[in-house]
């Protein structure tokens, strides 16, 4: 079993810049595929961007593909989405998740709320 937890979220104006934290207790997060989800008001849950396993392999959607940067310590057990050059539409719910396929396995954090405002 797997815990995630997400921290870092809050208010930033447009431009600004957060950093978020999954940081993921009960096994070895390196093991998992790890990704941030984000959903805003009134829409489905989507993919932001995604590390896979121990290579370590990143993947972003375009809309954030040279402002977000993924990166994993796995010294901590916690993977980061540090966010720069926010615009309103980075609004929402940012939610980390790790899953396997061998054996089946699939975990969500409770997310991080993220209002980009002037």
């Amino acid at each position: 079993q797997v815990q995630l937890v997400e921290s870092g979220g809050g208010l930033v104006q447009p431009g600004g810049s957060l950093k978020l934290s999954c940081a993921a207790s009960g096994s070895a997060i390196i093991r998992y595929v790890v990704s941030w989800f984000r959903q805003a008001p009134g829409k489905e849950r989507r993919l932001v961007a995604t590390i896979f396993g121990e290579r370590g392999n990143i993947n972003y959607i375009d809309s954030v593909k040279g402002r977000f940067t993924l990166s994993r310590d796995a010294a901590v057990n916690t993977v980061y989405l540090q966010m720069n050059n926010l615009e309103p539409e980075d609004t929402a719910v940012y939610y980390c998740n790790a899953r396997s396929v061998y054996p089946p396995e699939n975990y969500w954090g409770k997310g991080t709320l993220v209002t980009v405002s002037s």
